[in-house]
């Protein structure tokens, strides 16, 4: 399994994790925050799935974009997988006519631009040799996390985030877990900020991981870019070996 951290930044400077995208196996995509920037234009035809956690706009901020880029006469399209909430929020908040065309009224009528499945927690999702299970999180809209594996392997994407319990019983009970992609998004000083944006610090962070009561590959992400040198010094301190910071326009492989 392939799955690359899809980087959000322009320029010479810090490659910092603004916005979120994984793209998996070159096909599938969890989260379209910066799918829709990516070059050569033959990376986004080849994606056919997208799955989105939550509405924020740093999750789904350039799927409008994408579907543009990526849209060619004829029936094929890709299927966007998310909540109903989700779902719905797309068409009043995102494809309204207003921000950017309604391209689920265009799709019916029209050449199709995307093809749309409600997903639900724990009601795994199957397609490219994957099983995609989605995971409810504790987050300030509804939000949810996957587990996502093939014949060999399984990997966590736990997206934004406060302490949560079910995707840590779920990912327990698979023994080839190989890794966990985890949100660390404030310094420990701004805890109080983290527990009202339903996000972790680094001590939530770690006190997420001993759930899994085993020693997992995590890879931190979603740090917030103001505090980003803080958080990783603070990650450091915690000397768990198994932890390294996620490292945007990375390909790890499973």
């Amino acid at each position: 399994m392939k799955i690359k951290l899809v980087g959000s930044t322009v320029g010479n400077g810090a490659q910092h994790h603004f916005a979120s995208s994984y793209i998996i196996n070159d096909t599938v995509v969890i989260d379209a925050g910066t799918i829709g920037l990516v070059s050569p234009l033959a990376v986004q035809r080849g994606i056919r799935h997208v799955l989105l956690s939550h509405s924020h706009i740093d999750h789904v901020g350039t799927l409008p974009l994408f579907l543009d880029n990526v849209h060619e006469p004829g029936e094929s399209c890709p299927t966007i997988y998310a909540s109903q909430f989700v779902l719905d929020s797309l068409q009043q908040d995102l494809f309204n006519d207003r921000v950017w065309p309604d391209l689920m009224r265009l799709s019916q009528t029209e050449s199709p631009f995307l093809t749309l499945q409600a997903i639900t927690a724990n009601e795994p999702v199957k397609f490219a040799d994957l099983s995609i299970t989605p995971i409810e999180l504790d987050h300030v809209v509804p939000t949810l996390g996957f587990i996502v594996a093939d014949e060999k392997s399984a990997v966590a994407i736990v997206s934004d985030t406060a302490p949560t319990e079910r995707v840590w019983e779920f990912a327990r009970e698979l023994p080839n877990l190989q890794a966990v992609f985890l949100e660390v998004a404030f310094p420990d000083a701004l805890a109080w900020l983290a527990d009202k944006s339903k996000h972790l610090t680094p001590a939530t962070f770690a006190a997420e991981l001993q759930k899994l009561r085993r020693p997992v590959r995590t890879i931190a992400v979603h740090i917030k870019p103001a505090f980003h040198s803080q958080v990783v010094a603070e990650l450091k301190t915690l000397g768990l070996a198994h932890v390294e910071v996620g490292v945007p326009e990375t390909c790890y492989t499973f």
